[in-house]
Parts: structure tokens; C-alpha cells; sequence
């Protein structure tokens, strides 16, 4: 009898330990939540204000008369604020997607490369490429300065697209090599049996199977190329050519500084990048843990 009751302590004591690790969890959660979204909030929440609300102090947590006159201001084309806007999202719109569509047509064939082929310097060329990545970009600001203007491509776009070409592609090929290392290669084989050439096999049976990682690889590329500052800010110096973080300091100037346009803007600039990942996250989440089983 006594047996039985210790047991059924021991097993209380131990729903105790797990229950208060679980609320824990639960808390660190709730934690991080509001450490990453209140940020969000309160940029929402300035972006609807009027320019003397946005300056109170104390401030107002909601304001009393909400106004999306920074939003309609900023998305109409007649406006010389709104212009502005639209043409370095436009022009951002563009750097990334070039850097995205880039990186991919080059870390597929890359990745697949040092994943199923055998070939001399093969380790040494797969860990070089990181070398880039192992010192901070700004390093690397003035060569790729020289470099441009010698090669005539300072206040283009196609400098950015360079550039950060150098940024995504190191962890896009690693990332895409552990991808293609998880696809069993029995696959392939079995296509190139039944007739098929080895592109054949790879387009038809290793692109369908490694999509979530190219699509994680995408997502990488565009975000790193849209949030970019210091190499657009130097890069760069005409008004029609400038990308949108650069952009949008123009908000501030040397005695006023329109706030609820600042939040309106960073918010607007926020959106691309919370929808692709929304509508792709189970395609990035599934491409970095799948390099952690091994088929």
C-alpha cells in the first residue's frame, strides 16, 4: 500500500516539474511575442496619427481621431511625396526580385553540383564559399565601390544586383546542398533507367522534390536584398534610382520630422515581406528542418 501511494506522489511530483516547465514555455512565449509585435503595433498606431498627436508626450496609446491621410498620401501619384514613394518601392520591387531570380538560377545548379558530383578542391570551393560571409559587410564597402565605378555601374541598379548576389548566394548553396543531399539519389537513377537524360531526371525529378528549399532560398535572397541599407545609401545618389530604405529617410529633415509618414512608409515597406512569408513560411520552415533527417 505504501508502494502504491509513494508511486503516485512520484508521478504527481513529476506532472508538477512538467507542468511549471510547460507555463514557463508558455510565458517565454507570450514574452517574445509582445518583444517582437508591440514594435509593429505601435508603428501601425503612429502611422494613423495626425502630426501634433505624434508628438505628445505623454503619448496618445490610441489616437482620439485616427486618419489615414499619411497612407493616401503616400499611394497617390499626384502627390510629389506619394511619387517619390512609389518609385523607390518600385525600385526596390525590382533589385529584389532581379537578386532573387539570380541567386536561384545559380545556387540550383551550384548546390546540386557539390552535392552529387565528385571533383578536385570540391571540399575546399564548398567551405570558400562562405569565406565572404565570415567577415562584416561593411568590409567590403569601399572594394565593391572601387569595383563598381571602374566598371562603370555606380548609380545603377545592376551594382545592388551584384552585390547582393555576393550576400545570398554563399548560404543559399549550402542551404540547397543539404536540400539536394536529403533527396535519395536511387531517384535519379531510376529515371535514367527508364530513359531519361541526366537534366531529364534532374528538372523532372530532383526540381519538384527540392522546391521547398528553392522556395526558402528565394524567400532569403529577397528579403536580404530589400531590407539592404548601407550599399543602396552609397551605392546610389540620383532620387530616380533609389531603393526604398534609403528612401524613406527623406522623411526626416533638418527641422521637421513627419512621423506618422515615417511609420506609414516603414509599414507599407513591412508588407511585401510579411505576406511572402506567410504564404510560403511551411515551404521555409520544411526546408530548414529537413536537413536534420537523414533519409
Amino acid at each position: 500500500m505504501s508502494t502504491i501511494v509513494e508511486t503516485a506522489q512520484g508521478q504527481a511530483r513529476r506532472r508538477m516539474r512538467i507542468d511549471g516547465w510547460r507555463w514557463g514555455g508558455r510565458i517565454f512565449l507570450v514574452f517574445m511575442l509582445l518583444y517582437t509585435a508591440l514594435p509593429m503595433i505601435w508603428m501601425l498606431i503612429t502611422s494613423i496619427k495626425s502630426g501634433f498627436a505624434a508628438m505628445q508626450f505623454p503619448p496618445q496609446w490610441w489616437p482620439d481621431q485616427p486618419t489615414l491621410a499619411s497612407y493616401q498620401k503616400l499611394l497617390d501619384p499626384q502627390n510629389s511625396v506619394g511619387q517619390d514613394f512609389l518609385r523607390f518601392f518600385w525600385n526596390s520591387l525590382f533589385v529584389s526580385t532581379a537578386t532573387t531570380i539570380l541567386s536561384v538560377i545559380v545556387a540550383v545548379p551550384a548546390a546540386y553540383a557539390f552535392s552529387r558530383f565528385t571533383f578536385p578542391g570540391r571540399n575546399f570551393l564548398f567551405f570558400a564559399v562562405l569565406l565572404r560571409n565570415m567577415f562584416p559587410a561593411v568590409i567590403f564597402l569601399v572594394p565593391l565601390f572601387i569595383l563598381m565605378r571602374a566598371i562603370g555601374l555606380v548609380n545603377t541598379h545592376s551594382s545592388l544586383i551584384l552585390t547582393y548576389l555576393t550576400f545570398g548566394l554563399p548560404l543559399a548553396i549550402w542551404l540547397l546542398k543539404g536540400f539536394y543531399d536529403n533527396i535519395p539519389v536511387q531517384l535519379e537513377q531510376a529515371a535514367r533507367i527508364d530513359g531519361a537524360t541526366r537534366l531529364q531526371a534532374f528538372l523532372l525529378i530532383v526540381m519538384p522534390l527540392s522546391a521547398p528549399g528553392i522556395i526558402a532560398t528565394a524567400i532569403y535572397s529577397f528579403i536580404g536584398a530589400w531590407n539592404e541599407y548601407i550599399y543602396a545609401y552609397t551605392f546610389l545618389s540620383k532620387n530616380d534610382q533609389l531603393t526604398l530604405p534609403v528612401g524613406i529617410q527623406r522623411f526626416f529633415s533638418e527641422n521637421t520630422t513627419d512621423f506618422p509618414g515615417l511609420m506609414a512608409a516603414s509599414f507599407m515597406m513591412s508588407v511585401p515581406v510579411v505576406v511572402l512569408f506567410l504564404v510560403l513560411q511551411r515551404y521555409f520552415v520544411r526546408a530548414l528542418t529537413e536537413g536534420a533527417v537523414e533519409h
